[in-house]
């Protein structure tokens, strides 16, 4: 099979989806890999690297496309690469389309296999969500800090305070990968942490095996509504997968919040978790609606690529290969979490929560693997 990597251009995406590493596998498996000029030099791979590898280099992201017979990408194709995309190509990135509407008919038109990192589920966990969510959700509190600072627009309070100085308050919405890694990390820094989940088994096994300075309780409007009044921070990881993020902080109730308290909605790649929220980037990541600072940057772990890369290929390569050993029919009817991965085929959405999201038709994934 032929391999294209093309390189990022979403705002500030450094992360690049096959490493050197990555390239010799798909050489050894008897593939050729096309990759695009420095296409990983945002996250430490030079080209010669890549050489050195296997891996054949393009100068153009259209050369890339029109070549391959597999993308390998990172995050979703963005407005100017929808035309670039073939009938048939398989792609394999993020895509959570059940965020975006014109990126869910765009990729509908183009006829190309469309199979996303994010649903691709084994045992009820997100194997190739779950390093992308353990970076942002140790990302949230470091620039959840940086934005209670008084200059970058925050109260100016310090997450784990000093001797004789209260700490900040941080509420974690979310029990799983992102609200517990985002927990663990404030706590650490001292903060005095609640983490709140609709499940009492979770909370249970997070109430013994997180630090002492954090709390669980259970998620509901009322109890969330009097968290945020003294909250200095809320993290929002709440995740319904392949589906759009339920609002659990409205519009309505930021007047209850403290002046220059911030929000980190890593949800956003779902929709947010906040009403309010709104994607964006590394170039321009905050605003303030009501005196409370939001932070919706939607590829976080773009901004550390060095470790986001390496967390990431290595979730998504075995998969990979056997994509393009097997051809995607093949791999998906034996292997059910990949097939789960499938969202957009031919033309016809075989996902339910993408379905769901925009009141479009299903049709039954099965009948295109037969």
């Amino acid at each position: 099979m032929i391999i294209g990597v093309p390189k990022e251009i979403k705002n500030n995406e450094n992360r690049v989806a096959v490493t050197p590493a990555g390239v010799s596998e798909f050489v050894k498996n008897g593939h050729t890999v096309y990759v695009q000029a420095t296409a990983g030099l945002g996250s430490g791979f030079s080209d010669e690297e890549y050489i050195g590898a296997g891996a054949k280099m393009l100068p153009t992201i259209e050369e890339t496309y029109t070549i391959a017979d597999m993308i390998v990408k990172v995050k979703e194709p963005i407005e100017s690469e929808y035309k670039l995309i073939k009938k048939g190509q398989l792609l394999f990135t993020y895509f959570h389309f059940a965020s975006y509407e014109p990126l869910t008919h765009a990729m509908i038109a183009s006829g190309a296999t469309c199979l996303a990192y994010e649903t691709v589920e084994r045992d009820r966990k997100l194997p190739l969500l779950i390093p992308m969510s353990e970076v942002a959700g140790r990302m949230s509190v470091q620039e959840g800090a940086k934005y209670l600072e008084k200059p970058m627009g925050g109260r100016g309070i310090l997450l784990g305070g000093v001797p004789g100085v209260k700490p900040a308050e941080v509420v974690v919405l979310g029990g799983g990968i992102v609200g517990t890694q985002a927990a663990y990390m404030a706590a650490g820094l001292g903060a005095r942490v609640t983490i709140m989940d609709i499940s009492l088994p979770r909370l249970r096994e997070l109430d013994d095996i997180m630090p002492a300075n954090v709390v669980t309780e259970y998620s509901n409007e009322y109890n969330i509504r009097n968290a945020i009044k003294t909250a200095d921070l809320v993290i929002g990881g709440v995740l319904i997968p392949g589906a759009k993020a339920p609002h659990l902080i409205t519009k309505a109730m930021l007047p209850s919040m403290k002046k220059g308290s911030v929000i980190v909605d890593v949800a956003i790649d779902q929709g947010g978790c906040f009403e309010t929220s709104k994607p964006t980037t590394h170039a321009d990541p905050i605003y303030v609606i009501d005196d409370v600072v939001h932070y919706c940057v939607a590829n976080m772990p773009g901004a550390v690529p060095y470790t986001s890369t390496l967390a990431l290929t290595n979730a998504t390569l075995p998969y990979a290969i056997q994509l393009a050993n097997k051809g995607w029919k093949v791999a998906c009817s034996q292997m059910p979490d990949l097939k789960l991965g499938l969202n957009i085929i031919d033309g016809q959405i075989v996902y339910k929560g993408v379905s769901d999201a925009f009141n479009m038709p299903l049709k039954n994934v099965d009948d295109f693997l037969a």
